[in-house]
């Protein structure tokens, strides 16, 4: 747009700004666009002179919509990353988590591909695929990858993953140790040397057959109560070269890192998962933690993704159930609930990092633990706390929650509340879904390409005083199963406030907080199973 408007008052305005608002600076967004303007040798002049107040006014507006841009704000959220060669579209990441969807003969089936289909489709930069055992031994639901014959489904998998999006994609894979509901459990020292060796056998052909299958990289599973885990365990008990000093408990882990690196070459991305902390009596904290992603990192990983605790050891147990390893307290540092702060296991996270860069070493490091909002996970980033965010349970509620914030539709995000039933569910061995889906899905609601509810007729919003509360009432949205229920909205002069959800056959609602004497505005919103919100109703005011 070239303005022509104000020549003539050039001289009049020099180095006076026509608007107030124009004496501040614009911020960089606004700064680019200027840059793009002054390109054209045609409009330099009229750059050069005092703006009108019309141009003033679309500039402005102009600078405003940069600035509200999802990108804009979430930056580094959601700029790429190349890892060893391999380049994620954004910095969110899937961690591995159980979903039992997976028969106990580990093969791949519908339930498991529409799942992983669904976190692809959200556009995560990196989707890691449930643990999947390099191993024969007995288990309950678990995926494998331990012999060829279950190529063909794994294959499949990142098929269809690669069908519904660009997500790159990696199997977390995994070697565990027997435990019986008796109370019994094989720990490290019970194994031989035979055994240790075949378990970075085992570990370097599976990671094999996932290049093989189509996968971009593998992720090698040392955290928590299994195998590797407890090699790196200061509770390792063994007496020979694969316990005692932090240099023996890594040597086995160190040997299946070497070996993957060999199996697969050069040119494929390997990343390990390992504790920062172990959280329980006599274990290992972040002092050695460091010393272990530094040893990892020059061992050959390509990227170190944090986690804590999950152990055995303060695990509680119940008769005639197999122990869990996340019902103790390193459990719930695993899988921070409600009662947890945000970011709980940020600091540990910060501790190794710094560790890493202060002897030069650039692996990136993932984060994860309740980082629960994208103003927290771009604030993590900003600080240089972590180089990647994992996201289990918020994209689990929501796999589209990548998406739906690239696009800044914050309002349609289904956000995880902590509850934890997920990991009730796992604990009690049933299929893994979330609180938040409808009663009896085994699958996250996705219609994003369905259209929001309406009010074809209008919301018919009215609101009554009554009794010291206010009654809200309004017509029944789009005529389908596919509403939720209603947001309601009310504010006080400003900005408005979600304050109640109401279930889809209800079409009132009663506000009992409200001030004598203050004026409260109120709007009501549909939504429906995916989080897709219709406009806002009409608004009212009322005066309490």
């Amino acid at each position: 747009m070239v303005c022509t408007g104000h020549r003539g008052r050039r001289g009049r305005n020099r180095g006076k700004p026509s608007d107030p608002g124009q004496a501040r600076r614009a911020p960089a967004a606004a700064s680019r666009a200027a840059q793009g303007f002054r390109q054209d040798s045609s409009r330099r002049r009229c750059l050069d002179a005092a703006p009108c107040r019309l141009c003033t006014l679309v500039f402005s507006r102009l600078t405003l919509r940069l600035i509200a841009l999802p990108e804009a704000v979430f930056l580094k959220l959601f700029s790429p990353i190349t890892i060893h060669g391999l380049t994620l579209a954004n910095r969110l990441c899937v961690p591995a988590m159980v979903t039992r969807l997976s028969g106990e003969d580990g093969f791949v089936n519908e339930e498991i591909v529409r799942r992983y289909s669904a976190f692809a489709r959200g556009e995560a930069g990196l989707v890691v695929v449930e643990a999947m055992a390099v191993h024969r031994s007995k288990s309950g639901p678990l995926l494998r990858i331990c012999g060829d014959e279950f190529k063909p489904g794994l294959r499949e998998l990142r098929r269809k993953m690669a069908e519904a999006g660009p997500s790159r994609v990696a199997p977390q894979i995994i070697h565990f140790l027997k435990i019986s509901r008796s109370g019994w459990r094989q720990k490290v020292s019970d194994l031989s040397i035979a055994e240790i060796r075949q378990i970075a056998a085992d570990y370097a052909q599976a990671a094999v057959r996932a290049r093989d299958c189509g996968f971009d990289a593998v992720e090698l599973h040392m955290a928590h109560a299994y195998t590797l885990s407890s090699f790196l365990s200061k509770l390792n008990g063994r007496r020979d070269d694969y316990g005692g000093s932090l240099e023996n408990r890594l040597r086995l882990p160190l040997e299946v890192l070497e070996g993957v690196r060999r199996a697969v070459g050069s040119d494929f991305c390997v990343g390990v998962r390992f504790d920062a902390e172990e959280c329980i009596k006599g274990g290992y904290t972040s002092e050695e933690s460091r010393v272990i992603a530094w040893r990892l990192a020059q061992g050959g990983a390509d990227y170190l993704s944090l986690s804590a605790g999950g152990k055995f050891e303060d695990a509680q147990p119940r008769p005639g159930e197999p122990l869990y390893p996340y019902t103790g307290y390193s459990g719930e540092r695993t899988m921070p609930g409600a009662n947890h702060p945000d970011g709980a296991n940020l600091p540990m996270v910060a501790a190794v990092k710094q560790f890493l860069r202060e002897r030069g070493c650039q692996t990136p490091v993932l984060a994860s633990g309740k980082i629960s909002t994208p103003e927290l996970a771009e604030k993590v980033l900003l600080s240089g706390t972590a180089d990647l965010i994992g996201m289990a349970r918020p994209l689990l509620a929501d796999p589209m929650w990548p998406r739906k914030v690239r696009e800044g539709h914050f309002d349609r995000v289904i956000r995880c509340c902590y509850a934890n039933v997920c990991k009730a569910k796992d604990e009690h061995f049933q299929t893994v879904t979330c609180f938040l889906w409808p009663k009896g899905a085994t699958q996250a609601p996705l219609s994003e390409d369905q259209e929001a509810p309406c009010w074809p007729q209008g919301a018919g919003l009215d609101a009554s005083i009554r009794q010291g509360r206010v009654t809200l009432s309004w017509r029944q949205a789009t005529d389908n199963e596919a509403v939720y229920g209603y947001d309601v909205w009310r504010g006080e002069g400003g900005e408005l406030r979600r304050i109640a959800a109401v279930p889809a056959g209800l079409l009132a609602y009663h506000d009992a907080t409200v001030v004598c004497g203050v004026r409260y505005e109120y709007e009501v919103k549909a939504y429906d199973l995916a989080g897709n919100r219709s406009i806002s109703s009409n608004r009212v005011c009322v005066q309490a």
